[in-house]
């Protein structure tokens, strides 16, 4: 029996190659609401890995108004997915069915709302690559760097006796702080996305891969010691 059972993955820039398509998006959805994407962009880059509508309600104020933007968003990001944009970073279905091999159950996070995350899925083929998959609205509303959607992950497959035997992994300063306040035993930054290992330890990562690819022989190694 391994000991770390469950695995919880970020999606865009973990196993997502999206090739800056959050900006994209994010871009086309300013300039659909009459805004100057410039001005914002950096916040976006910032705040990477948080759910997308707490990113819109910082930036936009009003709670109709970020959902506006919110749902513009997602508009523009889902026609990006639906013109081929997006593909598996290298070895990263390899890297889930190798940890499933091993005993593990894992889940795929996103801070995406759920259809952006369906298509996704969809376009990659990825519809049953993984025993559960979650988004902010799964979790009671709150996405990254809150701890909900791990946390719900622990809850939902039971796949634990404690939240010490669970695995974080994700490409961002957010996704390495949503581990660490769940209480995760391994929180591990990949540079496949938006941070560098710099960031990504000083939000708490215990450890820093080249990408998810290295991760089964990781959690291997940590469950012999």
């Amino acid at each position: 029996m391994t000991r770390t059972n469950l695995v919880v993955l970020d999606m865009a820039g973990t196993t997502v190659a999206d090739g800056g398509l959050v900006e994209q998006a994010f871009a086309a959805a300013a300039e659909r609401l009459g805004e100057a994407p410039e001005a914002m962009i950096g916040h976006v880059r910032a705040t990477m890995g948080e759910s997308k509508i707490s990113v819109f309600r910082h930036l936009f104020g009003s709670e109709e108004r970020a959902q506006q933007a919110n749902r513009a968003f997602e508009e523009a990001y889902g026609e990006l997915v639906g013109a081929g944009r997006i593909a598996p970073v290298p070895g990263a279905a390899e890297a889930v069915e190798k940890l499933r091999s091993q005993g593990r159950t894992v889940v795929l996070t996103t801070g995406f709302a759920r259809t952006t995350q369906d298509a996704i899925l969809a376009a990659l083929g990825w519809q049953d690559l993984v025993e559960l998959t979650l988004c902010p609205a799964d979790a009671g509303g709150r996405g990254r760097p809150y701890p909900d959607m791990v946390l719900a992950a622990f809850l939902r497959t039971g796949a634990v006796d404690g939240v010490r035997d669970i695995a974080v992994a994700g490409d961002t300063s957010y996704d390495m702080l949503s581990g660490v306040r769940s209480g995760a035993g391994v929180v591990a930054g990949v540079l496949t996305g938006a941070h560098d290992r710099t960031q990504l330890l000083d939000h708490g990562a215990t450890h820093v891969l080249a990408s998810v690819a290295e991760l089964p022989d990781l959690l291997a190694g940590v469950d012999d010691r």
